[in-house]
């Protein structure tokens, strides 16, 4: 007798506001039979899971990690070894440094089919509600992404400050509220100039979403002061100027 699995659908849930969901992931939202879920799609999305759905909480978010991911992989397995549509909402993008990547390898290990629905990332929606595209013909040509959390299993970093240094373009960093000082620092000890605007955008595109605005050298002392928390993006460059023209516009 064959064994039929269910599908486990990896869904980006987007920045935050409801408005910015895919109309995809709505519809598989609304038909899931369970629903594995953290903290990063925010209140208001969390808030229109169908009732009649199993919710799980993974938790996932500011040190509340209420599963891990060995045991979010192993719940997606079950789940759908017992014949559900298994969504597993995510803030964000799912393979934008959000553990995607890892949940589809152990289901293409077990031979559950999964479908990747992306989401719109942060690290361009964020900046661009406080006024900062995150490239801009007279001020970055180039933007690239890190993570401000590295596995902390690694015997060393992966993240090449002395390249970044020299990077001529928009820096966005992912999840570096805790780390904020350490990497301010090595840009400028690498040689990048301590004056270079910073932005800290925290909980973009939700209602209550804040900017703090500082520069290298000064940026961790203001986020320091205002208790900047995450979720939050850091915004690197020379771009993070335009938020003084088109912040009042977002």
């Amino acid at each position: 007798m064959t064994v039929e699995y269910g599908k486990v659908y990896l869904v980006g849930s987007g920045p935050g506001d409801p408005e910015l969901l895919t109309l995809k992931a709505r519809r598989l939202i609304d038909n899931a039979n369970v629903i594995i879920y953290d903290q990063l799609p925010g209140k208001r999305i969390l808030e229109t899971m169908p009732e009649n759905a199993e919710k799980i909480d993974a938790g996932k978010f500011a040190g509340d990690h209420r599963l891990t991911q060995s045991e979010i992989n192993q719940v997606l397995i079950k789940k759908a070894k017992e014949g559900n549509a298994v969504i597993r909402l995510k803030g964000g993008d799912p393979y934008m440094f959000g553990r995607g990547g890892e949940e589809a390898e152990d289901l293409v290990r077990e031979g559950i089919e999964f479908e990747i629905v992306p989401g719109i990332t942060s690290a361009i929606a964020a900046p661009a509600y406080a006024g900062i595209p995150v490239t801009h013909r007279d001020h970055a040509s180039m933007v690239t992404f890190i993570t401000g959390h590295e596995d902390p299993t690694k015997e060393e970093s992966a993240l090449d400050w002395e390249t970044l240094a020299k990077f001529n373009g928009t820096i966005v960093i992912f999840m570096g509220v805790k780390m904020l000082e350490r990497n301010t620092s090595e840009l400028i000890k690498f040689g990048k100039d301590p004056a270079t605007p910073v932005a800290l955008v925290e909980r973009g595109t939700r209602p209550d979403q804040r900017v703090t605005i500082g520069t290298l050298e000064n940026i961790a002392v203001a986020a320091e002061q205002r208790n900047v928390k995450a979720p939050a993006i850091t915004i690197i460059g020379d771009v993070v100027k335009l938020h003084d023209i088109l912040g009042s516009q977002t």
